[in-house]
């Protein structure tokens, strides 16, 4: 019983942890950044922004994965929310750019807060649907958060089995290029040793 209780508060502390990822930055006029973060598949993906207005200045809003496909955009973006579910594991960027025709203008402040996976579930709205009881709802979110981590972790076991694989197969090519390799030069040293007593046969040096 101790053991389980010290379960559930460490996944409590992992997922307070996890769930703040809030990141706020300055964008210049005239100017583009970028955010990225790899992603699994089959994720909910949401996201709250809020850029500062600026007189004369849009800032656009554009999200897409590796292949260039556009999952969200907004132009003259201010504050709003977005969302999205992963196909594939991928990189995601969002980007934020800023347009003005004119030449000086205050920087523009932007807060980003993006969540994934158990991060980005409305419990609340979970809890009314199925009429959960508090506890209830909180053991939902350790059970969601528990299978995440197991989630990552058989991936993370995926990656290894796939790099150990690479390594194993990248050392049997190299071991034939070196075999390879010697087969030539023991080839050539033999060739020289031939030509060479051909040579000196040839000059009488030897008999």
């Amino acid at each position: 019983m101790a053991r389980f209780r010290v379960l559930l508060l460490s996944l409590s502390l992992l997922f307070v942890i996890q769930s703040v990822l809030s990141i706020s930055f300055y964008l210049p006029v005239r100017s583009r950044k970028c955010l990225r973060e790899e992603i699994h598949k089959d994720v909910l993906v949401t996201g709250e922004y809020e850029i500062s207005e600026q007189p004369n200045t849009k800032t656009n809003l554009k999200i897409t994965d590796s292949s260039g496909h556009i999952l969200y955009v907004k132009e003259d973006a201010t504050k709003g929310k977005f969302a999205f579910t992963t196909e594939d594991y991928d990189m995601f960027e969002v980007c934020f750019e800023s347009k003005s025709p004119m030449g000086r203008v205050p920087d523009q402040q932007i807060n980003l807060d993006m969540k994934h996976g158990v991060e980005a579930k409305n419990y609340e709205e979970i809890a009314k649907v199925e009429k959960l009881k508090p506890l209830e709802v909180e053991l939902r979110r350790l059970e969601d958060l528990s299978e995440s981590i197991v989630n990552d972790f058989a991936y993370m076991k995926k990656r290894e089995e796939e790099m150990r694989d690479t390594n194993e197969s990248t050392n049997t090519r190299v071991l034939y290029f070196s075999i390879f390799s010697m087969c030539c030069l023991i080839g050539l040293a033999t060739w020289q040793v031939f030509y060479l007593r051909r040579f000196f046969k040839a000059k009488k040096l030897i008999e």
